[in-house]
């Protein structure tokens, strides 16, 4: 069931508003904002991965954008088990000119930072990304 929260906000701050959620492609305000309280708590809560402590368990992806020659090296990490690694996807982005694999992941957050540090410190390694899932005590799993 739902609840209408309401809070006020001066013109500038809604008109913003109303931008930036057209821009994040939500059609939906409160579906917006409800996203945007759940993301901005948990980062209040656990901080980034860069600042969490070292054993926060972490749940969330890895993304890794590369030039081929290098999978070799990505799957001696997928296989250290310095995470556990629960699925692994690869694409080939050909307007971009570059791949992508994107690795579902538990692990503490020392376990990701190590992990991270690691693929940083590959050639041909374009750019490392983690998306932690939201942290919910409850809830559909």
């Amino acid at each position: 069931m739902s609840q209408i929260i309401s809070f006020s906000a001066d013109k500038a701050f809604s008109e913003s508003l109303e931008g930036l959620i057209e821009k994040s492609g939500y059609q939906n305000r409160s579906k917006f904002l409800r996203d945007a309280a759940i993301h901005y708590a948990d980062v209040q809560q656990r901080g980034d991965i860069v600042n969490m402590s070292n054993d926060e368990v972490v749940e969330g992806h890895l993304i890794i954008y590369y030039q081929h020659g290098i999978e070799h090296k990505l799957m001696e990490i997928r296989h250290s088990h310095s995470l556990e690694i629960t699925a692994y996807s690869h694409s080939c982005l050909n307007h971009s000119h570059t791949c992508v694999d994107i690795i579902h992941a538990i692990g503490t957050a020392a376990q990701y930072r190590e992990t991270i540090e690691q693929l940083q410190n590959i050639p041909n390694v374009d750019k490392v990304t983690v998306v932690s899932a939201p942290f919910r005590t409850e809830g559909c799993c």
